[in-house]
């Protein structure tokens, strides 16, 4: 009897093993498709132009993307060297290796080490919770066979090394090599490599940016272990042990750019890309990152000197007994440049300080261009046969329409109120006059005017006589966009942020350049001389950079609402726009020629700086032809024909061509 029941005991005690296995086996769903299938949230990186890293982005896991042909050999042989020697020889676990440590941890009567392969470590990593219960374990052996026997060894070790938190909210170890040493997973030195692979067992005490001594002696158990294996040499594991590498301890999300991480992730919605901050894409710009930073310094270098203006101003107003009370902390700003001919955004700021205001004035916002405008409407007069010699008539003059059934008188006024009675429209352009343009639109007939606009497909074009004062809500980048047609000799570009996108190696995004032709060639250069004078000696002068052809145009709205100034050099243009967050007044003072041309002055010289050889010079093109007139040089063509020239009379005019 006691023989029988012996036996019993001990066949339920060799198959209890068995019985409670199989139990689990058939009694749960032991799905690995996210194993095998791996898709793990990754971060999207955005570059600019010249490849320089702009910002990551990412979730909840900063984690990217390596795959296994791209890992170094010596970094898997260190992993396993620490982590599973005999990983190529079992099928997902390794009983020996369990039964020494059940030994020690029995001896120590506390838990010592764990014999977790790396298969049993994805597993809990990706399908288990950490609780310590039998149940827990069984089912991770199960699941271990699972992925042994649906993956290749090389594809198990891939998913680990990319799945796996090294510390410091870097996931993967393609991350934590880039993150901790700025470095490739190929540049890497082999105590780089040590530390990193020492880092997954307890990455809170190991993380080198936290416990710098600690790590390094986990390290070095590492280089101790592979040395003892024999699979590194006595020089290498010398040379090792002695090495500190340097270990950076930046931001996440390494954020140089907000406005245009911003801008980046609209793009990408409006793209149809929805998973920007899991899906891994890699977004290459047209920003030029030193460019951005230029612009960024410009435009706070003129915020600045507008607050010591106003501050000096207001007491000198005070004095005088005309007080204006406006709230300085509402003046913003906004900046946008752009590569003339391919319309590449270069730089991009949309308020004065992110941290203040991450509204992004330079796409988001609508602001009326004023005077900034004009140029479209005299390039039209251009296009019809005007020339910068056409006599244009300037006086003050009272408008009668009908508004809402109701007649309504309009008598605009000039900001210097002197007016001229008959102007030269290069010089009505030049100084800005609002009659004289006002007169030039109805002399062309409003209904004419509005057609040959479409040219430019400017939205939303106000059908009466204001339009000659810029009474149309633009952001400054939509501003730049038209702008492209005076600066890329009559040709307007669309600009754009994102030249391509990449997700795993593979394109799935590439810009493709639109663009057309507004006006003659001929005609444009005409423009653009008369553009330079406003530089030279008009309402723009505070825009002048020493050593660098400009042409560009102010802008100031009634009451001082907006100030702008839209201008260009041969191959870049910028937009430049301050005013009050609030939509209310800002100090009587300011003005385009004021407040915004010093940012657009301070850019370009930095610009020059930063980019030497830059062309300076803007081309004249054949079919141009210059007359002297009373002394003063004035631009033709077979369009803007020049005025005959009396051969009695030199005085009058003298050819150049």
């Amino acid at each position: 009897m006691i023989k029988k029941t012996f036996i019993t005991l001990f066949v339920l005690g060799v198959l209890s093993p068995f019985l409670i296995v199989g139990y689990y086996y058939f009694n749960y769903n032991y799905d690995i498709s996210s194993i095998v299938n791996f898709n793990p949230p990754l971060t999207s990186h955005i570059y600019d132009k010249n490849g320089k890293k702009i910002a990551n982005v990412f979730g909840k896991q900063n984690r990217s993307y390596v795959k296994f042909n791209d890992i170094p050999p010596r970094l898997v042989e260190a992993l396993l060297a620490i982590e599973d020697t005999t990983f190529f020889e079992h099928s997902g676990v390794n009983f020996g290796a369990i039964f020494r440590a059940f030994i020690k941890d029995v001896k120590a009567r506390k838990m010592l080490e764990g014999a977790s392969t790396i298969t049993q470590q994805l597993v809990k990593n990706e399908l288990l919770t950490r609780e310590k219960k039998i149940s827990r374990k069984i089912k991770e052996f199960i699941y271990s066979y699972k992925v042994e026997a649906a993956l290749t060894k090389e594809q198990i070790l891939e998913r680990y090394l990319n799945d796996i938190y090294y510390g410091h909210g870097y996931y993967g170890i393609k991350t934590a090599a880039n993150g901790y040493f700025h470095k490739k997973l190929s540049d890497l030195t082999l105590k780089e490599m040590a530390i990193l692979v020492g880092l997954p067992r307890a990455p809170s005490i190991y993380a080198p940016t936290k416990n710098y001594e600690i790590s390094m002696g986990r390290a070095n158990r590492v280089l101790t272990r592979m040395h003892i294996l024999g699979w590194i040499s006595d020089t290498a594991f010398e040379k090792g042990l002695i090495e500190n590498p340097k270990v950076y301890n930046d931001t996440l999300t390494q954020n140089r750019a907000p406005f245009i991480v911003d801008a980046v992730e609209r793009r990408m919605k409006k793209i149809g890309i929805n998973d920007f901050k899991t899906g891994g894409y890699e977004v290459h710009t047209t920003i030029d990152l030193r460019l951005q930073n230029a612009a960024k310094k410009s435009l706070k270098y003129a915020y600045d000197l507008a607050l010591k203006r106003i501050a000096k101003y207001k007491i000198q107003d005070e004095k005088e007994s005309r007080p204006q009370d406006v709230n300085v902390s509402q003046l913003n700003g906004a900046m946008v440049s752009l590569d003339s001919k391919s319309g590449n955004i270069l730089a991009l700021v949309g308020s004065v300080d992110y941290k203040k205001s991450s509204y992004n004035c330079a796409t988001q916002g609508r602001r009326q261009p004023g005077s900034a405008f004009k140029p479209f409407l005299y390039q039209i007069a251009l296009d019809l046969g005007y020339s910068g010699a056409t006599k244009l008539v300037d006086i003050a003059k009272t408008y009668e329409y009908e508004k809402n059934g109701k007649e309504v008188k309009w008598q605009p006024e000039d900001y210097e109120r002197d007016y001229k009675g008959l102007i030269s429209l290069r010089n009505a352009l030049v100084h800005s006059k609002n009659l004289a343009t006002i007169n030039l639109v109805n002399s062309i007939g409003l209904n004419e005017m509005l057609k040959d606009l479409q040219r430019f497909h400017i939205k939303n074009l106000p059908h009466n006589l204001s339009i000659a004062l810029g009474t149309i809500s633009l952001s400054p980048l939509q501003l730049a966009g038209y702008y492209t047609s005076f600066s890329n000799k009559g040709v307007q570009v669309t600009p754009h942020l994102i030249s391509s996108i990449e997700k795993r190696d593979k394109s799935i995004y590439e810009e493709h350049e639109t663009q057309m032709r507004t006006s003659p060639v001929t005609q444009s250069y005409i423009m653009t001389t008369i553009l330079e004078d406003v530089v030279k000696r008009g309402t723009g002068r505070r825009a002048r950079v020493r050593g660098i052809e400009l042409a560009g145009k102010t802008g100031t709205t009634n009451n001082n609402m907006d100030a702008w100034f839209a201008g260009y050099s041969p191959t870049v243009e910028t937009v430049v726009w301050f005013g009050n967050d609030d939509n209310t007044p800002m100090y009587h003072r300011e003005t385009g020629g004021r407040v915004a041309a010093p940012a657009f002055r301070r850019y370009y010289q930095q610009l020059l700086k930063l980019y030497p050889q830059i062309k300076r010079k803007f081309d004249m093109p054949a079919g141009i032809m210059t007359v002297k007139i009373n002394g003063k040089k004035e631009y033709f063509s077979n369009i803007s024909k020049p005025p005959r020239v009396d051969e009695d009379k030199d005085s009058e005019g003298e050819l150049m061509f």
